[in-house]
């Protein structure tokens, strides 16, 4: 369950659009970070006491691994003010009102309430919230000029700004803007739904492409079916019943110390080859060598259901080092840089070129 600490602000390490990193000194547990998010609880400063939830911490959480700012009690934020009735971590003590494009009072509700199709426009689905660097950088590459719109949904970070990815690649001019749905929150715009979601990425901000995948910090139990990238799947089928063009990004390592992940992880095999209805163009990297070949070989049963569109990765090493220097964002999955899984970036990256020969 929860566990709940009180602490002075020390300091501001950091802070990127929607968020600051603090220097904390928790009472009973010594100096630690710990994150904020001024939209939801005010902007700490130095000297301020406030109230912590340190569960991440206590979990030895990596992805998520701060202190939590749940307020600060002798200096509450004013009441918001303003449209919308959306309520997003619903029935949470951190639950928060946010104007939906979807919603009534939105200005975009009459573009969105009959709206039925992407028109074609290509949405790459991804696992893991560290595709979407490689994946820009694979499309952008071929298609510079593309607007390219990020849709997260619920499977892992609620609040978008928890995300220095997407802070850094939007004022870096590679990502157009983010749509948040379900119960994640904190985007350009908000949705009920991945469709709706979907919808408005294409029709009110008039994405040429959509990238959907997890915020960072998805969830796994090493089960068949108990991991939060099942929702990758169930994106194939809401962009597809939308007249999109699905396109599913494997999960591939050769670093990760997890059998089941090594390959084409399990959970690109179950989400595209058993929740994936619809069908989806696979992009297949030609990594060469009996690595390549075992990518190949686990990825053929999804021929089966979908169409597997091989690859060439030639180039793509130097642009993705390219992207993560012009950029500012630190290439990483799961703890491992670019040069310690290679593979996996460039089979993200792989799924963007694909994309980019889609939009020509």
């Amino acid at each position: 369950m929860i566990r709940w600490r009180r602490g002075t602000v020390q300091g501001v390490r950091r802070e990127w659009p929607g968020a600051v990193e603090l220097d904390v000194d928790v009472a009973g547990d010594g100096p630690r970070r710990a994150l904020a998010y001024p939209a939801l609880v005010g902007r700490p400063e130095p000297g301020d006491a406030v109230l912590l939830n340190t569960t991440a911490l206590a979990m030895g959480l990596g992805t998520g691994g701060y202190a939590m700012v749940v307020a600060i009690p002798d200096r509450l934020p004013p009441d918001p003010s303003g449209p919308g009735h959306l309520v997003k971590a619903r029935y949470t003590p951190l639950q928060a009102t946010v104007l939906g494009a979807d919603e009534q009072d939105s200005p975009h509700h009459d573009v969105l309430r009959d709206a039925d199709s992407l028109g074609g426009a290509p949405v790459v689905v991804a696992d893991l919230h560290s595709a979407l660097p490689p994946i820009l950088a694979g499309l952008l590459a071929d298609r510079p000029g593309a607007r390219v719109v990020y849709v997260m949904p619920d499977g892992g970070a609620l609040p978008s700004w928890f995300s220095m990815s997407i802070a850094r690649l939007k004022d870096a001019g590679a990502l157009a803007a983010t749509v948040t749905v379900g119960q994640a929150f904190g985007g350009d715009l908000e949705a009920v739904t991945v469709h709706t979601g979907l919808l408005a990425a294409r029709l009110v901000l008039g994405a040429d492409a959509v990238v959907l995948a997890q915020g960072p910090g998805n969830l796994g139990t090493g089960t068949r079916w108990g991991f939060s990238g099942v929702s990758a799947g169930e994106a194939v089928n809401a962009a597809s019943v939308l007249r999109g063009r699905p396109v599913a990004s494997l999960r591939v390592s050769e670093g990760d110390k997890r059998e089941r992940h090594v390959g084409v992880s399990h959970h690109s095999l179950t989400a595209y080859g058993r929740v994936a209805l619809a069908r989806a163009d696979v992009p297949v990297p030609e990594l060469g060598g009996p690595f390549g070949a075992r990518v190949a070989a686990d990825a053929t049963p999804l021929g089966e259901r979908h169409t597997l569109v091989p690859v060439p990765v030639d180039g793509l090493h130097e642009i993705l080092r390219a992207a993560e220097k012009e950029w500012g964002v630190r290439l990483s999955t799961m703890g491992r840089r670019l040069d310690e899984d290679l593979p996996y970036f460039l089979t993200a990256a792989a799924a963007g070129r694909h994309t980019a020969a889609l939009l020509a």
